[in-house]
């Protein structure tokens, strides 16, 4: 059995708290600051790199606690007070605000949408990576928790000691350990991604196909999660996992499709 018994607050410094969960957060956009330009650079992206990147930090937290938020309604509807913080981000939601902030970015500058779609295979390298960070900060923190295990072995299941990120009802129960998943998917995420970056060539083609994995994998996860449901037998974080695979998976197979080169005879008698 794992316990996690870690103070999620990593230190004090005066009036100052400073919380694992924004100190893996820092780190994984550390981590996409150094990794996205030097894959930007190898697919020939010079221009707009930085600005596109910072436009989709604050996307990417303004979509993640707008969503978090909304999932926990009932708490803010009576704490409003800390709906303007940074205790909590939806990882779907990130993903939302980032395309939202990308696709503004693009209308503002007008910036190509294929120059766009190119600098986001670059994204999708780092992206899982960082995600993976962002889940350690998660695990120390208790929030992202699972439903209560049958199980009482690990990695089946993890106790927590009591946090104010975890209903008191919680404490001390055998849970799935959700976070480690997330944790599992995203390097797995970003292995699949990065053997195949080299042939995903197509604008957006590497970026989608990213998307979909997360997708797919956050669904699945989320079935072992607590969370409440929006329709039945889904939470509001796989209803949006659904949609980013109804958007995504048909136009990443266009463009597939229209890379795989003709089989049709051209008049000299010679492949195209």
């Amino acid at each position: 059995m794992l316990t996690v018994s870690i103070d999620p607050i990593a230190f004090t410094i005066g009036s100052l708290t400073m919380k694992w969960y924004g100190i893996t957060t820092a780190a994984a956009v550390i981590l996409m600051i150094i990794i996205v330009p030097r894959e930007a650079r190898r697919l020939g992206i010079t221009r707009d790199l930085y600005s596109l990147f910072l436009w989709c930090i604050v996307g990417g937290f303004i979509g993640g606690r707008l969503t978090y938020v909304i999932g926990e309604w009932q708490y803010y509807l009576a704490n409003p007070r800390s709906i303007l913080g940074f205790a909590g981000l939806a990882q779907n939601g990130m993903v939302v605000g980032v395309v939202a902030a990308a696709l503004i970015y693009m209308a503002v500058t007008r910036m190509r949408f294929s120059t766009l779609l190119r600098t986001g295979n670059a994204i999708a390298i780092a992206t899982p990576l960082g995600l993976a960070i962002g889940r350690i900060g998660c695990t120390l923190n208790g929030c992202c928790f699972g439903k209560p295990s049958p199980f009482h072995s690990f990695p089946w299941a993890v106790i927590y000691t009591p946090r104010a990120s975890i209903s008191a009802e919680y404490w001390g129960v055998p849970l799935y350990p959700t976070q480690i998943y997330h944790i599992l998917w995203n390097l797995v995420t970003f292995a699949i991604v990065w053997r195949f970056r080299g042939r995903f060539r197509r604008p957006g083609s590497l970026l989608f196909f990213y998307f979909c994995l997360y997708a797919a994998g956050d669904l699945g996860i989320r079935f072992l999660r607590v969370g409440e449901l929006v329709v039945p037998g889904l939470q509001q974080a796989q209803v949006i996992n659904l949609a980013i695979l109804a958007v995504f998976l048909p136009w990443l197979i266009v463009i597939l499709r229209r890379s795989q080169p003709s089989s049709q005879p051209d008049p000299e008698g010679e492949n195209v």
